[in-house]
């Protein structure tokens, strides 16, 4: 059997508790981010974690960052336990809790926004497009089909909700909530990120349909990216061998787990709304090898396990 991290108790002030992050204070410059095993979907957190999800998340963020290191500036500081724990000896006897899920980052001003990328039309662009023949009320090309691709990918923002759903808003309230130029400072790397995330994932057999990206300020005035960075939990994968346009496609993250929920939904045995339903451990395994395989089909090696709990 294999431990998880539902939870965490650090010797550091706890600043937030996400659906699936822990967040603690370091200091005045640095905070310390552990990803748990918890998922959701639907907006409802399960009960059940999923085995090596926060590892994922956690590794899949630091290659990603590693592969962006001199052209985005970023706040990962360190994601290995040794390394934490020398930057914050406090937490030398804690070693098991971060070991493959913490990262040590430099603290920012969160910008109040997801800079989402879209690549292809699917998600809540195509429900919008379906219905309206916009995104975020603002017309798109007629005669487009579910999974049709993008050229040029679009700079779809959003907001960011604490619960709920996330709402597509328009550049221009972007530029109106943030101003003109820090709205463009935001675009730039938010299209250079995914752009360069789609190449090296084309390479490797794989489509980015569409990611967001969160940014922040630090004390010195830099913008950095921050938060995950094309993870399953933060972008839609694609297998390119499979793609088809005009329909919807199968992705690398917790489709398993949606598509349980859904004929859970549908037989009328869950309403949709919390608790969510007891996941069977074929479910909760199928998730689990979902996000091992899309690591290990984005960075070309298998997690290490060997350092986890």
């Amino acid at each position: 059997m294999t431990a998880v991290a539902t939870m965490t108790a650090l010797p550091l002030p706890h600043v937030r508790r996400g659906k699936v992050r822990e967040v603690y204070a370091v200091d005045a410059t640095r905070l310390l981010i552990v990803a748990t095993d918890r998922v959701s979907a639907f907006d409802v957190v399960m009960a059940e974690p999923v085995p090596f999800k926060g590892a994922v998340l956690t590794q899949m963020t630091a290659w990603w960052l590693r592969q962006f290191e001199g052209d985005i500036a970023h706040h990962m500081i360190a994601s290995d336990a040794e390394a934490i724990i020398a930057e914050v000896p406090a937490l030398a006897p804690h070693r098991d809790a971060l070991a493959g899920r913490a990262m040590l980052c430099r603290r920012t001003e969160v910008f109040p926004v997801e800079c989402v990328v879209r690549g292809y039309l699917a998600g809540s662009a195509w429900k919008e497009y379906h219905a309206a023949g916009t995104l975020a009320g603002d017309p798109l090309a007629p005669g487009l089909r579910e999974s049709d691709q993008f050229d040029p990918p679009v700079f779809s923002p959003a907001t960011k909700a604490e619960s709920g759903h996330d709402e597509n808003i328009p550049v221009a309230e972007v530029e109106r909530r943030l101003g003109r130029d820090t709205a463009r400072e935001l675009e730039r790397p938010s299209r250079w990120a995914y752009g360069r995330g789609r190449d090296i994932a084309a390479a490797r057999g794989i489509i980015i349909a569409d990611t967001k990206f969160e940014f922040g300020r630090d004390a010195a005035g830099s913008i950095l990216l921050i938060d995950e960075v094309l993870t399953p939990d933060s972008s839609r994968f694609w297998a390119a061998e499979g793609y088809e346009p005009g329909r919807g496609q199968q992705s690398f993250d917790k489709q398993p787990l949606r598509d349980y929920l859904d004929a859970e939904r549908a037989a009328g045995r869950w309403s949709g709304d919390a608790p969510a339903p007891a996941l069977p451990p074929a479910i909760v395994d199928a998730t689990s090898a979902r996000y091992l395989d899309a690591y290990r089909r984005i960075t070309g090696e298998a997690l290490d396990t060997s350092e986890l709990p």
